[in-house]
């Protein structure tokens, strides 16, 4: 039973420290936690994400993540008629749930970030450039009333979890502090939109107790990306987007494509699909629909990674909800992360 736990709590350990952050397929419907500068460019006055992921279904359900994040534009609306105006500051926050070893081991966070967005060029061509900060507190728990320890074995009649479990370096973790930044840069026409941003998260490489070292920190994660979004006629709009994370160890990169089709009966609604690749992890196809101010997408990871090669093949799921409110008319080039 011991050497039981001990593999347990080394498969945690392994993910905490040398995994990355928890990320998502879906990375373009999750734009907070891709980088701060992106909070608030939006093609809206103030949106709502839900992101859902759950990964490895099938020999376990070890890994489950959500978000709920909401971001809105602030001092707008000073010039009559005119949806954005040049200078643009954004307020956005974000809640994270992290579930491993189907929520023995559960890690959350709460986030807020500030950005501020400027005009540097107006014109037929729009190019903008802009900064985000935030801050992130998280922390990690131990369900402790679902294990059994060795402490706690009373002979034939099992376990007595009434029994101390002679392991209290685990009650000790703390919740750590962590800060991020980053830009972006974006060029906008009427028909076609270029986003191009780095971002740092952790920055000042928190503490953050875990198991009995108290001196382990949380490594800086840091991130490019790009999309670029252009009509091809009248009823299709192409969206290609890539990201690149790095992480102590641990880093990957993603890109791929998608088509959005306004249909001709009413062009409220957008069905959109798309294919995504993860390095050496997953081939991603991607299904959605938008209705005006709501958007929903749907995606599954086909692993080619050698898990695949097990019995039974691990499944991954992930799920985005996004809704956006404006005061007039949706405006701007149709992108799943504004």
């Amino acid at each position: 039973m011991k050497k039981i736990l001990l593999i347990i709590f080394l498969l945690i350990a392994l993910r905490s420290v040398h995994a990355q952050d928890p990320n998502f397929s879906q990375f373009f419907s999750s734009p907070l936690n891709v980088n701060p500068a992106l909070t608030a460019r939006i093609n809206s006055d103030w949106r709502v994400i839900s992101n859902f992921r759950d990964q490895w279904i099938g020999p376990a359900s070890p890994y489950a993540t959500g978000t709920i994040s909401y971001d809105t534009k602030v001092l707008q609306n000073k010039i009559p008629n005119v949806h954005e105006e040049k200078n643009t500051l954004g307020i956005g926050g974000m809640l994270m749930y992290d579930y491993a070893m189907d929520g023995i081991m559960k890690s959350t966070y709460a986030s807020l970030n500030l950005s501020y967005n400027i005009v540097l060029a107006d014109g037929p061509t729009v190019h903008r450039i802009g900064a985000g900060f935030g801050g992130t507190y998280g922390k990690r728990t131990v369900d402790f009333s679902r294990l059994n320890w060795e402490e706690q074995w009373v002979g034939y009649s099992g376990f007595d979890k009434n029994l101390p479990s002679g392991e209290l370096g685990l009650t000790n973790m703390k919740g750590f502090f962590s800060l991020s930044t980053g830009l972006v840069y974006s060029m906008t026409s009427e028909k076609s939109n270029l986003d191009i941003g780095a971002a740092v998260f952790h920055v000042n490489t928190p503490k953050q107790t875990f198991l009995q070292d108290p001196n382990q920190r949380l490594a800086m994660r840091k991130v490019v990306h790009a999309n670029f979004e252009t009509y091809l006629n009248n009823s299709v709009v192409l969206n290609t987007n890539a990201i690149y994370q790095y992480q102590q160890q641990a880093k990957y990169y993603s890109f791929g494509a998608g088509l959005g089709y306004y249909l001709p009966q009413d062009p409220d609604i957008i069905l959109n699909a798309g294919m995504w690749y993860w390095s050496k992890n997953a081939v991603i196809p991607y299904v959605g629909f938008a209705y005006k101010d709501f958007q929903l997408g749907l995606s599954y990871d086909v692993t080619v990674s050698k898990l695949n090669q097990a019995a039974i093949k691990p499944k991954t799921f992930e799920l985005s909800l996004i809704y956006r409110g404006t005061r007039d008319a949706a405006f701007g080039i149709p992108c799943p992360w504004k």
